[in-house]
């Protein structure tokens, strides 16, 4: 197999350079890494149905100088939250599963609270479950042990306390994936592995990908993880057997296929699909930003869903920026890599800030009796006061923004209708200073 697949592609999109290729692009992302002896890591880009990039970087196995191509296998640690998710989704649209039926319907052996735990609270991270990683590590495991998923229920199974009241807070808990896991056992069956073979993978033509069930069990073109030691590099050896919250083996194309299928729905249908992205709510009301084993967020102003996954040496992102059909993922093998950065690189070659010049403006604060300026420069937006230039704002969010300056942490503008009305500057020690903005 080649080491890479690759459409090139010239100025059309973001702010790909004139004259450069997007594999220039993208190659000068990963330079660091693209070498013959580091840990590397794998590269897809979606557009529409259709592959429009994919390459390998660096090195899957250092031991035996394999390079990293499209093709690699990673295990992409809780990236597999999304296919667990979907399967209880397809069961609840089915009518096999109901969301809203405490786990003990399927699960007896987990202990009763009151109020009871349902299945929507695993899959929103609301059950109050304390995580299966920090309980491990209390009963004296370690993290290169041999771990079975029995191991893991036998720990959930005596819980006899929870961090919270069920559906009252989020708290992301490995444990809740790990029941839904089991749970499709109970109902399908079969071994969790098996139905996600037949019910998404082989369906899909994800023909690399599967869970790990077995402790022990060869999967062919595998990358090892890696963490940065003092004479190089150390291997991270992953042992444990579990599946649910973890235990996706898959490679980047295939993870491309099941980014269209997300967005399609075509396992189960447009129902399933879309009980897939939706938010959990508190009991309080609230809306979370996790869906089924997904976050939904914000990239330069324009919405994005996707998750990202980290263990034992192996990183991953995969996601889609809708009002753009893009579609990234992101797999690496080094414990220092940060997928979720390198994919939001990626996405600034596509997505443009084009929002930007609507928080130019005057804005004047009661408390203070001062003036500040906001003005676009280079694409880039700029703070000023009438004695010069004072930080540099980088979005984080839909109307939030952080500064280069020690003084001045975040910016969260408020909205009115389609107009902004101002914002709240906030320091570590000075929060919320309100300016409002003026009408030019």
């Amino acid at each position: 197999m080649v080491r890479k697949i690759l459409i090139l592609c010239f100025l059309t999109f973001g702010h790909l350079a004139l004259g450069q290729s997007l594999e220039t692009q993208v190659d000068s992302l990963f330079a660091s890494i693209d070498k013959p002896d580091v840990p590397g890591a794998a590269v897809v880009i979606m557009r529409g149905d259709s592959v429009h990039f994919a390459k390998g970087y660096g090195i899957a196995n250092l031991e035996y100088d394999i390079p990293v191509t499209p093709e690699t296998v990673f295990m992409v640690a809780s990236v597999s939250k999304q296919f667990t998710a979907y399967g209880i989704a397809l069961l609840a649209t089915h009518g096999e599963v109901s969301l809203n039926a405490p786990v003990t319907d399927y699960i007896p052996e987990l202990h009763t609270f009151t109020p009871p735990i349902t299945t929507q609270h695993l899959v929103h991270h609301t059950s109050g479950l304390r995580d299966e990683f920090g309980l491990l590590s209390l009963a004296g495991y370690r993290m290169d042990d041999v771990i079975a998923m029995d191991d893991i229920l036998r720990l959930i199974y005596r819980q006899r306390a929870l961090n919270f009241d069920p559906g009252t807070e989020y708290l992301y808990s490995n444990s809740g994936y790990t029941l839904m896991a089991e749970l499709i056992e109970r109902v399908s069956g079969r071994s969790f592995s098996d139905w996600m073979r037949d019910s998404l993978f082989v369906p899909l033509g994800m023909t690399k990908s599967r869970f790990r069930s077995e402790q022990g069990e060869v999967i062919p073109n595998v990358a090892s993880g890696y963490i940065t030691a003092p004479n190089g590099y150390k291997a991270q050896r992953v042992n444990y057997s579990s599946v649910g919250a973890s235990g996706l083996y898959t490679t980047a194309l295939d993870l491309g296929k099941w980014l269209t299928a997300l967005k399609h729905g075509t396992i189960g249908g447009e129902k399933t699909r879309d009980l897939a992205h939706t938010r959990g709510v508190l009991t309080n009301g609230d809306t979370l930003a996790y869906a089924f084993g997904l976050t939904h967020g914000q990239f330069r102003g324009t919405p994005s869903i996707g998750h990202s996954g980290s263990h034992r040496g192996y990183r991953a992102w995969a996601g889609r920026f809708p009002e753009y059909d893009l579609g990234i993922v992101v797999l690496g093998n080094l414990e220092e890599f940060n997928p979720s950065e390198m994919a939001m690189n990626i996405a600034a070659l596509f997505i443009d800030d084009k929002h930007l010049n609507a928080y130019e403006g005057t804005y004047y604060s009661e408390e203070l009796g001062s003036t500040l300026y906001i003005t676009m420069e280079a694409d880039t937006l700029r703070l000023h006061s009438r004695r010069g230039r004072l930080a540099t704002l980088s979005r984080t969010g839909l109307n939030s923004f952080s500064s280069d300056t020690w003084y001045l942490s975040t910016l969260e503008f408020k909205q009115e209708g389609d107009s902004l009305v101002g914002f709240n500057a906030s320091s570590s020690r000075t929060q919320e200073v309100w300016f409002k903005k003026l009408n030019q």
